[in-house]
């Protein structure tokens, strides 16, 4: 059984056994000596990342900064290139219609260094973050490795988090309340007023608010997800993050960003400076072109995303008859309850051999003891289209495991 917290304290010597294996390479693993024919190819949602390349235009312009911008080959700025720092303050105020000031403003290798970076700022060995279950596992990964622990807060069965349950949970030791919205795995939406009882919490607390929204770009509603940019001093309590590896399909390029005080910014610097000195210069000169250039782009990208959203609502009803729910659909993801007397580590494992299928378990992204997960799977359909969604649909209904007596859990 794939466990990924059921880490040993006496076996325990370095930073890195505190913390589970990566769990989309243990994923990849499970394809090891499976055969795929082509009539039948193998259907990956186990990642969100996006396959498909930057569009034409934009690998022309990286193209032509690889030739003719001297500083995409050199060190630059530990918090970041000036100019895509003004960008983003730029263009975040009137997403947001706040000020936002370009020395709040931090570039990072990808968001998840972002995250890192804030919690090095934050927390030291003890402290600890509350994180709603399910939850995004590089985050706890990151956090079990800092020594820094992670407080589960359930959701309900909406999968949202409730203030008032994070308000019991807070201890001395906490430093902040971390959030993904749109949610990864559970592709759930965090309605604004909620984020902002989450920022009113927060900030009555003295702890931090970090808010991921690296799928930001593919939020169902237009216009500002949330108000915590037009709160007065916003910057004291609100550590916003974000990537631009979605928007713009710079995976490999890794650009991302953290938007909160000078002060913290100050504080995280120190770690990037020692992680990777610099931001990938030639990804940050591609994102600040794409900031330019590809809103219109993006805006047709976002649309793709909405409609394959719009084909996973339209192919549950093939499930539902088997006892499957969608408990959560949003951005890149779709989080499902399965109807079968196997819990989702094992279901997942046969997935790829009875149906052609790698997506992730539930047990991934929750507590060992938190049997939620064992109860759910997380898919990933930023790489397949609607007909590539129907096929997988077709695929889950025609598995005929044994069913479990009762489904429980959210």
């Amino acid at each position: 059984m794939y466990s990924p917290t059921a880490v040993r304290i006496d076996q325990v010597s370095s930073a890195t056994q505190s913390t589970f294996a990566p769990p989309v390479m243990e994923a990849r693993r499970w394809l090891e000596g499976v055969s795929f024919p082509p009539e039948r190819p193998l259907i990956n949602v186990s990642q969100a990342a996006p396959v498909d390349l930057p569009p034409d235009d934009m690998r022309a312009a990286m193209a032509n900064i690889i030739v003719n911008e001297p500083q995409a080959h050199l060190y630059g700025p530990v918090l970041g290139l000036p100019e895509l720092r003004a960008e983003v303050a730029v263009q975040w105020s009137h997403a947001y219609g706040s000020k936002i000031d370009p020395t709040q403003i931090a570039i990072t290798s990808g968001c998840n260094q972002a995250f890192a970076a804030t919690i090095s700022a934050i927390a030291q060995t003890g402290d600890e973050v509350l994180l709603p279950t399910p939850w995004y596992f590089n985050h706890k990964m990151w956090l079990d490795m800092a020594g820094v622990i992670a407080k589960p807060l359930p959701t309900d069965e909406g999968l949202l988090p409730d203030p008032d349950v994070a308000r019991g949970l807070i201890t001395e030791r906490t430093r902040a309340i971390s959030l993904v919205t749109p949610n990864n795995p559970a592709g759930v939406e965090y309605p604004a007023d909620l984020v902002l009882r989450f920022f009113k919490l927060a900030q009555e607390t003295g702890i931090k608010l970090i808010v991921d929204e690296t799928y930001r770009d593919f939020h169902s509603q237009t216009g500002a997800p949330h108000p915590l940019f037009q709160q007065a001093d916003w910057d004291q309590t609100l550590i916003h993050l974000y990537s631009f590896s979605k928007a713009f399909r710079l995976t490999g390029h890794r650009v991302g960003a953290m938007i909160t005080s000078p002060k913290i910014l100050a504080e995280s610097e120190k770690f990037l400076d020692t992680v990777a000195i610099c931001p990938n210069q030639m990804g940050q000169f591609s994102a600040l072109w794409g900031l330019r250039n590809l809103t219109e782009w993006l805006s047709g990208e976002r649309n793709e995303i909405l409609a394959r959203r719009a084909a996973i609502e339209a192919n549950m009803p093939k499930l539902t008859a088997q006892g499957w729910s969608l408990k959560g659909c949003g951005a890149y993801f779709a989080y499902v309850q399965h109807p079968f007397a196997m819990p989702s580590d094992e279901l997942a494992q046969e997935l790829v051999k009875e149906a052609g299928i790698l997506a992730l378990p539930g047990t991934m992204f929750t507590p060992i003891d938190d049997p939620n997960g064992a109860r759910h799977l997380r898919i990933a359909f930023a790489n397949i289209d609607s007909d590539g969604i129907a096929e997988l649909f077709t695929r889950l209904a025609a598995l005929r495991f044994s069913l479990a007596t009762s489904s429980t859990g959210k």
